[in-house]
């Protein structure tokens, strides 16, 4: 059967990932190495996923505000572990003009900066200046604060939307008086994680503590949300810390107790990215290509009208625009539903063949013989085919359609949602018991994730665990916090487990 997109998934994974981005038009390449230029149906998925996460936030009593793009440096070097872990990955600025020198334009020597400014990597430091002069006493904890913003971490090996060297994010920031405020943060975010990703989404995580190894720099615990891709491999949609006091000691961040006495805050940051529309690309896209959650899809009802230059077409127009009325009108997750009705220039066909690689949940042609007929004819993306390989549209009655269009995207979300829930759950193992079965286990194609039991080793033990995961190109994902209880020995050192944690291969 032929498909919409030139490779399939099971010719090659990677180029099919590349082909979805392109021929869906979600984003392209910028001129500059490991930057990339979203173009409008990719950025209205961003919008769609910033205003509900945003609303999630502010639903938390966490404010937005925004911090500068250009950090001093000198903000890191307060804080060895976290610079150490952004090192290789800091973009810095040191001179702040150019010069035409020998018909080149070049740094001005004489424009040095007294201080190199990095560009944002994450927020953390200058963040905590500002909290050490915003904290002073107890009353004004705890302190809840979130920007949307971009971050640059010059990466080596890049791939639009998982892995750039700029890209768009959220991150949370808070202040807390004791651990155990600090640590529900925490845990609050991670769950606002979790059940944006598996509603909105409709992407099924595991959630869990980070080995230490995978820690974020200079963090006590770190938690994450963890997604399969339909190539088996992870993809880290989410993370959430816990900073323990270490930020706040760097940064000067200390609050006066009710009992006059000075005692340091604990911290927590939280964060999602652009990451998460790679994660949709490959946890719910087909080979005709994307396959757009309704909840996030910029338009979920694309109107096609079938436009011959002849007289009925006045007719069709304006049918069209009742229709697109009368679904605008309708409420869906408790938002009205977005229409777009397609009237550009083209052929319907081919308008057709474009929405239904953009991933628009639901698409809707109407020619003469639908207008006569008082019909439309309808396309859900989640089922493109049907059994017999061709095309699975419906001739529905027009008041048909618009009654149960609500509905359809309702179950279009859930099915996406139940697919993708169904893969995760039949390709995660929990039967392997030694290292040599561990290796084996990812030997084929597409092996999915292996739970394994795991001491939490330290030190040389862990080093010689990380050597032999790099060798066989495996990471550890987290320890499910769902997972059964530990019950017996460490698959890598023989020790006595006290958690399952998950292996697999990663984006």
């Amino acid at each position: 059967m032929k498909h919409a997109l030139p490779v399939t998934r099971e010719q090659d994974f990677a180029a099919w990932y590349q082909a979805v981005i392109s021929e869906a038009d979600l984003a392209e390449e910028s001129g500059v190495r490991g930057c990339m230029v979203i173009r409008p149906w990719g950025y209205g998925i961003w919008e769609r996923i910033q205003k509900l996460m945003d609303a999630r936030i502010k639903d938390a009593g966490v404010d937005n505000c925004y911090f500068p793009l250009f950090i001093p440096l000198s903000f890191f070097e307060k804080e060895a572990d976290h610079v150490d872990g952004f090192a290789k990955e800091m973009a810095v600025v040191t001179h702040h003009r150019l010069k035409g020198i020998d018909g080149k334009l070049v740094p001005d020597p004489d424009s040095k900066l007294e201080e190199p400014l990095v560009v944002r990597p994450t927020s953390e430091t200058v963040i905590g200046q500002a909290m050490s002069r915003w904290v002073q006493s107890w009353r004004d904890l705890p302190l809840l604060v979130n920007q949307w913003a971009n971050v640059v971490r010059w990466e080596m090996r890049t791939r639009m939307f998982l892995r750039t060297s700029e890209f768009l994010w959220q991150e949370g920031h808070t202040a807390h008086a004791d651990e155990a405020d600090a640590r529900r943060e925490t845990m609050r975010a991670l769950e606002m994680y979790r059940d944006f990703a598996e509603s909105e989404l409709a992407m099924p995580v595991v959630t869990g503590e980070k080995p230490e190894n995978e820690r974020f720099p200079g963090a006590v615990a770190t938690f994450s949300i963890e997604a399969m891709m339909q190539d088996g491999k992870a993809l880290q949609a989410g993370t959430s810390h816990y900073l323990g006091t270490g930020f706040a000691d760097a940064a000067g961040i200390k609050y006066q107790d009710k009992e006059g006495g000075q005692q340091l805050c604990h911290t927590t940051s939280w964060g999602t990215s652009t990451r998460m529309i790679g994660g949709v690309i490959m946890v719910h896209g087909d080979d005709d290509g994307l396959r757009c959650p309704p909840q996030i899809a910029p338009h979920q009802v694309v109107i096609v009208p079938m436009l011959r230059d002849a007289p009925e077409d006045d007719a069709i127009i304006a049918y069209c625009e009742e229709l697109a009325a009368a679904v605008k009108a309708l409420d869906a997750f408790r938002e009205p539903v977005r229409v777009l009705f397609d009237k550009r220039p083209g052929k319907a066909a081919n308008k057709r063949w474009a929405w239904v690689k953009k991933g628009a949940p639901i698409i809707v042609e109407v020619g003469g013989r639908d207008v006569a007929g008082g019909n439309v004819s309808v396309l859900r993306r989640d089922r493109l085919y049907n059994e017999g390989g061709k095309l699975a549209s419906a001739i529905l009655p027009k008041g048909d359609f618009i009654a149960a269009a609500a509905a359809t995207l309702t179950e279009i979300q859930a099915s996406l949602f139940a697919e993708a829930k169904a893969r995760l759950d039949a390709n995660i193992r929990r039967d392997v018991s030694d290292i040599g079965a561990l290796a084996a286990a990812f030997e084929g194609k597409n092996p999915g994730w292996v739970e394994v039991e795991w001491a939490r080793p330290t030190g040389a033990a862990l080093d010689k665990v990380i050597e032999w995961l790099k060798e066989h190109k495996l990471t550890l994902r987290n320890a499910p916090l769902d997972a059964a209880p530990a019950s017996g020995v460490c698959i890598f050192t023989g020790g006595q487990a006290v958690e399952r944690v998950i292996v697999g291969r990663s984006y």
